[in-house]
């Protein structure tokens, strides 16, 4: 026997879990330290738990909580989903998080909801824990540093510049670019590709905003690539525990097929640091998904470090 008691979460578990979110978040900034410094982890649980469906469960040994898992569901466009995010979890003993979720997941697969993501810091013992019970690797965060100074070398035959709104039938099919490409193997991603119109649309709301560096790659005057950067401020999916302080966001990047290869990626990339440096952000974010070969490969050649993982398990 391990000792451990399982309990489903109340109300009266709240602050040991904030212990134990806190501790955990100590252990995960010290191995990546541009991560938030000022956490209001009580807060943090406070507003998990008070999400509509939420449910959990708690580890004790000895009378003491040793860990706890709280999931809730997102929108129905994830399917019939739970999700553990990035503070919906904290363990003393990796081990203790695989009887976590063995009490959480039966009354989660108890309502049908059999999709289930979990948000992992890049640690190896946790992560191993959570791929025993059924889990792989589907989405990641990055996070590097932002260069003092960036020399952007633009391959030959390219240019990079901000597009123009005369231009939005050419930048459909860039836009698309990334959608199209999710959708193949071995990504397979369930969201449909967005229609022509419904890109358009995405295009003239670009257009009317000011929030984003939009940043387009040019061959012989036309569009084949489109990088954006803005203030993690305005990322919905780097919140809490995964939104640094001060950190400029990297929140789009799609290239032609045709024109993968030519170096002009990696040109965007360093004028998107080159603009981060510029408006005094310290630290960049970005995501991709692990299944997008492409991506998985391009981000840390380019300095990103893996800081969470987005774990998944679909029932049956």
């Amino acid at each position: 026997m391990r000792g451990v008691e399982i309990q489903p979460f109340s109300d009266q578990h709240l602050d040991d879990a904030a212990r134990l979110l806190e501790q955990r978040h100590a252990r995960h900034r010290a191995a990546e330290p541009l991560l938030a410094e000022q956490v209001d982890f009580r807060g943090l649980l406070g507003a998990l738990w008070a999400r509509d469906a939420a449910s959990g469960a708690v580890a004790l040994r000895h009378g003491r909580v040793v860990g706890y898992l709280l999931g809730a569901p997102r929108d129905d466009s994830w399917g019939p989903n739970i999700w553990v995010e990035a503070a919906g979890h904290a363990v003393e003993e990796a081990e203790d998080a695989r009887d976590l979720y063995a009490a959480a997941a039966e009354h989660w697969v108890e309502q049908e909801r059999t999709r289930h993501y979990v948000l992992v810091p890049a640690e190896e013992a946790l992560i191993d824990a959570w791929f025993r019970v059924g889990f792989g690797g589907q989405h990641a965060h990055g996070i590097r540093e932002v260069p003092a100074h960036t020399e952007v070398a633009v391959p030959d035959g390219f240019e990079i510049r901000h597009p123009d709104a005369s231009e939005i039938e050419a930048l459909i099919d860039v836009g698309l670019a990334l959608p199209r490409h999710q959708v193949q193997s071995p990504v397979f991603s369930a969201r449909s590709v967005p229609s022509d119109e419904e890109e358009r649309q995405e295009w003239l709301d670009t257009f009317a905003g000011d929030d984003e560096e939009v940043l387009i790659g040019y061959l012989d005057d036309r569009p084949v690539a489109c990088w954006s950067v803005t203030s993690i401020e305005h990322s919905r999916e780097h919140g809490g525990l995964a939104r640094p302080d001060r950190a400029a966001f990297l929140g789009f990047a799609a290239t032609l097929p045709e024109s993968r290869g030519s170096g002009i990626g990696v040109a965007l990339t360093d004028a998107c640091f080159a603009w981060a440096a510029e408006h005094d952000y310290p630290t960049m974010v970005t995501d991709w998904r692990e299944t997008n070969l492409l991506a998985s490969r391009f981000w840390p050649r380019r300095g990103f470090r893996r800081m969470f993982l987005r774990l998944y398990r679909s029932i049956p």
